[in-house]
């Protein structure tokens, strides 16, 4: 997902390294059928967004997305599906990118740590609200989309 396409569109050069990075939506169901995902707060970045980081050499993105979920939020998550990639120019102008997966969020109290300072559960339209990237928004209107189907 995500692919060539959306990286022209987003002025990315194709020859260029690219720096690998992986997340998730952290979902869950609430009692009256509401969904709720997760938001973090990046206080080095003033930011909302969903919780990812960069790969570590020789890390599969599936397994970068669960530890990078973990160490910002505390949850160990089960992967569901693949969401629609993001890519931009990072602060340093190098092109990076990042997958997303679906995630199930376990029963756990959410603990904020390493370069978060907060963390929220919102229903997918105050989380688009809060959000502060338009390229976060397309990932969850893509979860939002996958939790209205049959």
């Amino acid at each position: 997902m995500g692919g060539a396409r959306e990286e022209r569109a987003a002025g990315l050069g194709l020859n260029e390294p690219v720096v690998r990075a992986a997340g998730g939506v952290v979902a869950r169901r609430r009692r009256d059928g509401t969904t709720e995902v997760l938001l973090v707060h990046r206080p080095r970045y003033d930011d909302w967004t969903l919780p990812k980081g960069k790969a570590l050499p020789g890390e599969s993105d599936e397994d970068c997305a669960l530890r990078e979920v973990e160490e910002e939020t505390g949850l160990r998550c089960a992967l569901e599906y693949e969401l629609p990639s993001t890519a931009y120019r990072d602060q340093k102008g190098c092109r990076k990118v990042v997958r997303y997966w679906a995630m199930r969020a376990p029963d756990d109290e959410v603990q904020p740590r390493d370069e978060v300072d907060e963390a929220r559960w919102l229903t997918l339209e105050q989380a688009d609200a809060l959000l502060s990237y338009d390229r976060d928004r397309a990932v969850l209107a893509a979860l939002a989309q996958e939790t209205r189907a049959p």
